[in-house]
């Protein structure tokens, strides 16, 4: 299959669709450069910093969202088998660790191939990146600092409440 090296001129840039978002929910965020920024968002369980990376060659909108720990290194190996146990549960996006710093991450790209980027579709990106932060946070804390194994630690935390207390 060839693809065709097409150059489109875009009627907005995707980063700056993302810190119209950021001005709005009145986070503090940075502009490094005219493709990339940086987000704090703050979490229930913690403070995500989300960066924003657009690849020009890729029409291709990066997302990495790092959590507010670090990972000692005995406890990368049972990290790992977390995060493939998470990531096996995953429709969007995948977790990650970057073993030389212990720093976990969450990430996901929107491909545009050409298409306008929307405010939605940045927003949902973003949503999606907290939501899915949020849902498994404790897990990665019960093997980190609980010493859990992975399995349980991601039993622990993924059961649905039903009714109403």
């Amino acid at each position: 299959m060839t693809t065709a090296g097409q150059d489109y001129n875009r009627l907005s840039h995707p980063v700056d669709l993302v810190e119209q978002i950021a001005c709005v929910q009145d986070w503090t965020f940075e502009r490094s450069s005219e493709d990339e920024l940086t987000v704090s968002v703050a979490g229930e369980w913690c403070d995500y910093h989300i960066s924003f990376n657009w690849r020009d060659d890729l029409e291709s909108l990066h997302m990495a969202c790092a959590f507010d720990f670090k990972v000692p290194r005995n406890r990368i190996p049972e990290i790992y088998r977390l995060l493939v146990l998470i990531n096996e549960q995953l429709w969007l996006g995948h977790f990650d660790i970057w073993s030389s710093e212990g720093l976990l991450l969450y990430r996901q790209g929107l491909m545009l191939n050409g298409a306008e980027p929307t405010a939605k579709q940045c927003e949902a990106l973003l949503q999606a990146a907290i939501d899915t932060c949020e849902r498994y946070y404790q897990a990665f804390q019960f093997v980190v600092w609980a010493g859990k194994r992975a399995e349980d630690a991601l039993a622990s935390t993924i059961f649905e409440t039903e009714g109403q207390a």
